[in-house]
């Protein structure tokens, strides 16, 4: 029979104050300043995942407008105004009259100026230069919150393990979009070209939503602790992440054929629906040479393979939604009902936008709406493998 500890009379319980230590169920003495240590570890991990958390919003808010500016600098034929690439320089805009002339000098020596604006004032450049500059200016800002959120917590040791690698990669493909950027735009100052290669532009804004893509999982996956994700993974439906998973690729290719289409003003070409000029298929969908030009630059036929895929992406969505709804878990059918829900607004908004020629502020509306459908898809597949836990009485 034990004794009960010295100075502590028999069958009083101990103190959780006391500063000799507690007693744990198995008889251990577990000093309160270990376990203090243990939780000021763990909120020292909670605080730091807040705070990436917290500065990735910022980045997804940053190139979510960056994707929104660059979409009017594109509608408002603005891109090739500026027509040299200083990373730094470039930074400050024209300060007097004598570099607004020189400026607007190089521009006339564009072939988008002698072909489309030869009437031009120069007015009327500083309107569409600031529109570029702006663009250009949000990128290098964005650069900078990056460097400075980055460095910043790693200097404080806030980054949590595992993550740098992760965060750095963001904003290296941040880096390699600047320089894909001017890639762009050089393709539209020389020749004959009177915008920028629409395969280049493609590129541009499907590396734009790649990075949102990694931003959107990272700031889900730093929503809850590493344990949290850990438990949660075993009880995650696979089939129905990996659906959303197509569905989430499907819309990628569609955001790309939309760049297409804005390359080339594919979408003010046939602004009839459901027909394309009076007709299932396009007049001439293959008049270009050679063959494969056609998926890039014949705009009958690109404007073709943007309907389809949007038809096929509103299907996919009704899939989604039938198979999301069977989820026992009651936040994982929620979402897969939001995401089914953004892309049939969106493929409406779509034809909207396509019998109205595309003017400016649908045209812009309809590119957010794809950031909307993107963010949505993610989320839900998110909640299939990761599912939240929830009460017995909403699962019924």
């Amino acid at each position: 029979m034990s004794k009960p500890p010295v100075n502590q009379p028999t069958g009083q319980k101990r103190s959780i104050f006391e500063e000799v230590g507690e007693t744990s169920r198995g008889g251990d003495v577990v000093a309160p300043k270990a376990r203090g240590a243990a939780e000021g570890r763990l909120a020292a991990v909670s605080r730091g995942r807040k705070l990436v958390r917290g500065w990735l919003i910022i980045l997804f808010v940053m190139v979510v407008t960056m994707i929104a500016v660059g979409g009017m600098t594109r509608l408002t034929n603005s891109g090739l105004s500026i027509t040299e690439w200083k990373p730094v320089t470039g930074a400050l805009p024209p300060m007097s009259d004598a570099v607004w002339l020189e400026e607007f000098a190089k521009y006339q020596a564009t072939p988008q100026f002698e072909i489309m604006n030869s009437t031009m004032t120069l007015a009327e450049f500083k309107g569409i230069y600031w529109w570029e500059w702006g663009h250009r200016q949000l990128g290098r800002t964005i650069g900078l919150v990056w460097a400075i959120g980055f460095f910043g917590l790693w200097a404080a040791r806030q980054i949590p393990k595992g993550w740098h690698g992760r965060l750095l990669g963001i904003g290296a493909l941040g880096g390699v979009q600047g320089a894909i950027g001017w890639w762009m735009v050089a393709s539209g100052l020389t020749g004959e070209m009177t915008s920028v290669a629409s395969y280049r532009l493609a590129t541009h804004l499907g590396l734009a939503f790649a990075i949102l893509w990694l931003i959107v999982w990272y700031v889900l996956m730093l929503s809850r602790s590493s344990a949290d994700i850990i438990q949660a993974k075993r009880a995650g439906d696979r089939k129905l992440g990996g659906l959303a998973a197509g569905l989430l690729h499907l819309a990628f290719l569609q955001i790309l054929l939309g760049a297409l289409v804005a390359g080339i003003d594919a979408g003010r070409g046939y602004t009839d629906w459901p027909l394309m000029g009076g007709q299932i298929l396009p007049p001439d969908p293959f008049s270009e040479l050679p063959l494969w030009r056609n998926f890039f630059e014949n705009a009958a036929l690109v404007q073709f393979m943007h309907r389809v895929v949007g038809y096929v992406l509103a299907a996919m969505a009704v899939v989604a939604y039938l198979k999301g709804r069977r989820s026992a878990m009651f936040e994982t059918r929620g979402a897969f009902t939001a995401a089914s829900v953004a892309i049939g607004g969106q493929v409406l908004l779509g034809i909207a936008t396509l019998m109205h020629g595309a003017p400016l502020h649908l045209g812009v509306a309809h590119q957010l709406g794809a950031v909307l459908v993107m963010t949505l898809v993610l989320r839900a597949r998110h909640r299939a493998l990761y599912p939240l836990k929830q009460s017995l009485r909403a699962t019924k």
